[in-house]
């Protein structure tokens, strides 16, 4: 078994839609993969030989730099099933490339029309350039830009790939150390797309709007695999834009959305000017993943668009997602991430052993949808898998119920003078101020005190940064309120859109 056999979905069912473009059906979906593998083979590229390698680590690992939209989509799954895929942002710079060619030992590079062109400067002389174009019906053809050192094949095509092949090579998005090698194997990826499907009660009817970018896996899996896997329809746009987001409402209808807590807030934004079409087109859920969603958010997406708001908890170790916040009529309690979903959950102090629900320690959890390992870290994988379980580096308490409370990355709680502080917790005590539309917390350094607590906003109305701080002295304790308030036209944001929480204090300049 491997990724092939998610694209399951009725032969004449749609797949992929490209707004203003074809849309392709399973049927054509499911030939044109396999004629893109056969493509890719024909280049030299191909998986590793599992009688001499049985890790599943050796295939050729095939980078993609394409912006968001069915192409990337189509050539993801063609690159997993042919070797192993190596998604990169398509916005980084030529540097950046050459890093992650290097890191993932990257044997080729398949970009859309010859861009963009950072990606294709980085390529060392001995990798493979692909050119991904666009038929007339929405299918995929690879072309040949640059042959490399690697021989083409002219003998059979290799076996399908298998349950333990690696399917997809990712990077952690740590902002303070080198990012960690992230293999996720076909078996990882088939348990995550159905435990979302499960967790979702996902069939052919629902239709995906995708605004995650498809070099993250969050919207490779959370949106991607999940909906194919489902055999329900995603609705691929050339990435996020707010402007866009109720016309392609208005026009594909879709039944549920996933995104970042950031995009929620650009799309509640936005909703108050598209009344009609928000009651008109009401979602049967709608999903946050990848970074905490203030209970204030989800209160005024609840009441805004009329729809279930699901907060998950969700990493790339973990092949997507953890925990969620299940459907109606079962019970969603707003600030927690919900509970496992084919996923088991713990709570665990730093000597490795579980402690007894209510108690505060790591979060740590055991799956089928959980890597082996970090790849070539043999210190890394020491620290981070303990007797079977993985620590996630979050902390966080399991209610009664067994609903977890995350009370942030344990490297970004403040420790004020022994005082622990949760960032998350004066976050959306700040977002409770009328005039704020978005806040962060963070540590900043502190001679006697080890660490203060300083937060930035960012307004949306006028307000003085001693109102705001006015504000947090009446919810907060006194210890719990921030030193020094920054104004700010926008937060700092990495990649993903992750907010850079541990990055803010050297960002400012404060204390260094």
């Amino acid at each position: 078994m491997n990724l092939f056999e998610l694209l399951a979905g009725q032969d004449n069912h749609p797949a992929l839609i490209t707004p203003g473009g074809a849309s392709l059906s399973y049927k054509q979906l499911r030939e044109n993969v396999i004629e893109l593998v056969s493509q890719l083979n024909s280049f030299g590229l191909k998986r590793g030989d599992r009688s001499t390698n049985t890790s599943g680590e050796s295939s050729d690992r095939i980078a993609i730099a394409m912006t968001n939209g069915s192409p990337m989509a189509i050539t993801f799954i063609a690159a997993s099933l042919c070797g192993t895929a190596a998604p990169l942002n398509p916005k980084y710079k030529q540097e950046e490339f050459a890093f992650y060619y290097e890191d993932t030992q990257a044997k080729a590079l398949i970009t859309l029309s010859g861009m963009p062109e950072a990606a294709i400067f980085a390529t060392t002389p001995d990798m493979i350039l692909i050119n991904a174009r666009v038929n007339t019906d929405g299918t995929l053809s690879f072309e040949l830009v640059k042959a490399g050192s690697a021989p083409a094949e002219s003998s059979n095509s290799p076996a399908p790939a298998d349950l333990d092949d690696v399917a997809m090579i990712l990077h952690t998005s740590g902002t303070t150390s080198r990012p960690k090698r992230v293999p996720i194997r076909h078996r990882n990826l088939l348990a995550s797309a159905n435990n979302i499907i499960g967790a979702y009660s996902l069939t052919a009817s629902d239709t995906t709007l995708c605004l995650m970018p498809l070099f993250h896996v969050h919207g490779l899996v959370g949106c991607l695999l999940a909906t194919l896997a489902s055999g329900g329809t995603l609705v691929c746009p050339n990435g996020f834009n707010a402007l866009e987001f109720w016309k392609l409402v208005a026009t594909f209808k879709p039944t549920w959305y996933s995104a970042a807590p950031t995009m929620h807030q650009t799309i509640l934004a936005r909703a108050s000017r598209n009344t009609e079409i928000v009651k008109a087109n009401p979602f049967r859920f709608i999903r946050s993943s990848s970074a905490p969603l203030p209970p204030i958010i989800i209160e005024q997406l609840e009441a805004t668009l009329n729809a279930p708001v699901l907060e998950s908890y969700s990493m790339t170790e973990a092949s997507h997602m953890m925990t969620t916040n299940p459907l109606p009529p079962k019970v969603r309690k707003p600030g927690t991430v919900g509970y496992g979903f084919g996923v088991e959950v713990g709570i665990m102090d730093s000597e490795g052993n579980l402690l007894p629900q209510g108690s505060l320690g790591e979060v740590v959890i055991k799956a089928p949808n959980v890597i082996d390992g970090y790849e070539n870290n043999p210190e890394a994988n020491a620290v981070a898998f303990v007797n079977g379980w993985f620590r996630t580096g979050d902390q966080g308490t399991l209610d009664e119920d067994g609903y977890l409370r995350l009370t942030g990355r344990i490297k970004e709680l403040i420790n004020r003078g022994g005082e622990k502080i949760s960032p998350l917790e004066v976050d959306d005590v700040l977002l409770r101020h009328p005039a704020v539309i978005e806040a962060l917390a963070f540590a900043v350094p502190h001679k006697t005190l080890g660490e203060d607590i300083h937060a930035a906003v960012v307004l949306k109305a006028k307000a003085s940064k001693e109102e705001l701080l006015a504000h947090c002295s009446t919810m907060l304790a006194d210890f719990k309120v921030p030193k020094q308030i920054h104004i700010l036209d926008q937060l700092p944001r990495g990649a993903t859109g992750k907010l850079q929480r541990l990055a803010m204090a050297k960002l400012l300049n404060i204390g260094q």
